[in-house]
């Protein structure tokens, strides 16, 4: 069986845990055991951590797979999938580890599981590093959902850095095939708003002042939309710790979504919490694309296993998607080009992402 491992590299391009997750998700799909080395090389604290662990885990839970160097701090694991099955998983950091990213890892494996998933995902849900689960519910869920699939995300209880104690449940059916995606148009912007967040000790005020800050900021390149971010303190019973944050979304009249988001901590004033967010807001609207920069790599594992070719206008690619790409490539028969897109203002730093997908066709249906 050794003979047939694909082997990865962990610690190439963006030398992260996306590697893993991606690898090991197209592995789970395609029946490839898997080797890979050098685990997240590029980091300062290389090796897996307890979200990369747990995600690793509950990927080997939902098809009966093997899995070899599953400990903290490993740099090389073996994977051997088995039959992708539905029902109730549940995935634990037990730290503030994101449980977007478990989402990530999972997500396109129960897609084509024989029965409904139900995922219970435990950590951060709302951590540095990883999208906030406001962008899932509020970004990512509505465009991926264009794929021809849909599912359901109950926030139970925020988690926040540094104990987590978050949980997510995440609903979904599987499906025969997924469609491609065409995202080319952006439209203008049609429409702003967000939430701006406090949980545990933190005074409401604080969420009034970073959304402030972020419409001040809008405002000084977008004067004629009506902007609504809203000041939220979560409730006592569904946080677990304290935090602070805001995300903001523009919604285009093709039904774009792009997002900024920042989070408070210790020490940092909550307007220039609010401005960072809205200053990644205009800097996505700024260069014309259909996606942000968050949005951009999670799409790729869906248009590699889709049926037919997907397109997608975008900024300048960043690094976590080349990784994508790349792993996507190595492990399916998919096909990406990225062009430079002509189509208009040349100040513009656009791009199309085009792929001929495989056509992953789910056995069990």
């Amino acid at each position: 069986m050794d003979g047939d491992r694909v082997e990865i590299d962990g610690g190439i391009m963006e030398g992260g845990g996306q590697i893993l997750r991606v690898s090991t998700a197209l592995s789970c799909l395609l029946g490839l055991p898997l080797r890979v080395r050098r685990i997240r090389a590029g980091r300062s604290q290389p090796g897996l951590r307890p979200q990369h662990l747990s995600g690793l885990e509950m990927v080997r839970d939902l098809c009966d797979g093997k899995l070899n160097g599953g400990e903290i701090g490993s740099t090389e694991i073996t994977f051997t999938p088995g039959k992708i099955k539905g029902g109730t998983h549940i995935a634990d950091t037990k730290t503030a580890g994101s449980v977007c990213l478990l989402m990530q890892v999972a997500m396109p494996c129960v897609l084509f599981a024989a029965s409904p998933s139900e995922l219970h995902l435990k950590g951060g849900t709302n951590a540095e590093m990883a999208p906030q689960i406001d962008y899932t519910v509020m970004v990512f869920k509505p465009i991926v959902e264009k794929f021809n699939f849909t599912f359901n995300c109950d926030i139970k209880k925020r988690g926040y850095y540094p104990q987590g104690g978050g949980e997510v449940v995440v609903r979904m059916s599987p499906v025969k095939e997924l469609s491609p995606i065409n995202l080319t148009e952006r439209g203008t912007v049609t429409k702003i708003y967000g939430r701006a967040f406090v949980a545990g000790a933190l005074p409401i005020k604080l969420a009034k002042d970073m959304s402030s800050a972020a419409v001040r900021c809008i405002r000084k390149e977008i004067r004629d939309l009506y902007i609504n971010i809203q000041p939220v303190r979560e409730p006592d019973d569904q946080a677990v710790g304290t935090g602070s944050g805001i995300i903001i979304v523009a919604e285009t009249s093709t039904g774009c979504l792009l997002a900024g988001s920042s989070l408070g901590k210790r020490g940092k004033n909550s307007d220039k919490v609010g401005i960072e967010a809205a200053e990644m807001l205009l800097k996505s609207l700024k260069h014309g694309g259909t996606v942000d920069d968050s949005l951009q790599d999670q799409l790729i594992i869906f248009m590699a296993l889709a049926k037919g070719v997907s397109r997608v206008k975008s900024g300048p690619i960043t690094l976590h998607t080349q990784t994508a790409i790349h792993f996507a490539e190595q492990l399916t028969k998919a096909k990406f080009t990225v062009t430079k897109s002509e189509d208009e203002d040349p100040s513009n730093d656009t791009y199309i992402i085009e792929c001929q997908g495989v056509g992953m066709i789910n056995p069990n249906l």
